[in-house]
């Protein structure tokens, strides 16, 4: 119920070794409508699989439910109208449970995200800032470095799907306690990526994620702290860099943010305090020159 993958016919060119036609495996990439109680929600592009634990995860970073009992289920149905058309999978309806609000007409803003994008607008921000029902501050986990840097490699080593196609982002839930990996999803969209690991602790009862780490294949964005946040993540790592206004928010909302975890070294942008660090063994630096940055 959904490609992963799909074989394409290529003409591969080697510069002084001339050129052979081949087949090439390609990320599934297929818009998936949401539906809240028959009304269109949101169109997303997405790789086909964990579509439900996509949409519930979505829910959750958008404060539409925050917990497994305010979802009540959840159906692929046909295209629009569904007048008998054949079914797709790449429409799906969610009902909530009884007495959950559904979303606001005027908040469902018939958004549509690209794979690289998964940012609403001013409702996220607002969802985040004022709603979320998972504080984080509180949770006191402390983590060692070295865990931290091993998890980049323990997330590419599980990428099934990224070997065959090289162009997935990844998101896996850590326990910071055992090390423990709980889940990982892979998707076109990074956004998608998280949103199905979160779909997916949603779904088995999980949330909030408190005392876990969750780890993504690339940067750090805004919509990526906006999601952690509202499962009550309290460590974000990313392999690449975080935005500004994702450090911001991460800060605002009492996220750990580590960026450009690689090899042996990491940058902590925020609430340090979790990371357990050897204080005697902190030096200094001359701050880097403004707009300079690392190109990787």
């Amino acid at each position: 119920m959904g490609r992963i993958t799909t074989r394409r016919p290529i003409l591969k060119l080697t510069l002084g070794e001339g050129a052979s036609r081949r087949a090439d495996t390609l990320a599934v990439e297929e818009p998936l409508e949401i539906r809240v109680a028959g009304a269109p929600l949101a169109v997303t592009m997405r790789t086909p699989g964990h579509d439900v634990e996509l949409a519930a995860g979505f829910l959750v970073s958008e404060g539409i439910i925050a917990q497994t009992s305010d979802l009540h289920s959840a159906i692929h149905c046909g295209g629009p109208g569904t007048g008998g058309q054949e079914n797709t999978y790449n429409v799906l309806d969610i009902s909530l449970a009884h007495g959950v609000a559904l979303p606001d007409p005027e908040a469902a803003r018939r958004f549509y995200t690209t794979s690289s994008c998964g940012v609403c607008g001013k409702a996220s921000i607002d969802a985040v800032r004022t709603v979320s029902q998972h504080p984080i501050a509180e949770d006191d986990i402390r983590i060692e470095p070295e865990q931290i840097a091993a998890f980049p490699d323990r997330l590419r080593a599980e990428q099934a799907a990224f070997n065959k196609t090289g162009g997935l982002h990844a998101a896996a839930l850590f326990d910071a306690e055992t090390g423990e990996m709980l889940v990982l999803r892979e998707d076109v969209g990074r956004h998608n990526a998280v949103d199905k690991v979160v779909g997916w602790a949603l779904l088995n009862d999980r949330l909030p994620l408190r005392r876990q780490i969750l780890q993504v294949s690339g940067r750090a964005s805004f919509e990526l702290v906006q999601k952690a946040a509202m499962a009550g993540i309290p460590l974000l790592s990313a392999v690449s860099a975080p935005s500004s206004l994702a450090a911001e928010l991460a800060d605002e909302s009492g996220v750990t943010l580590v960026g450009f975890v690689r090899g042996r070294s990491m940058n902590i942008y925020t609430h340090a305090h979790r990371v357990r660090i050897d204080n005697a063994g902190i030096g200094t630096s001359e701050p880097a020159a403004e707009g300079a940055s690392d190109a990787r």
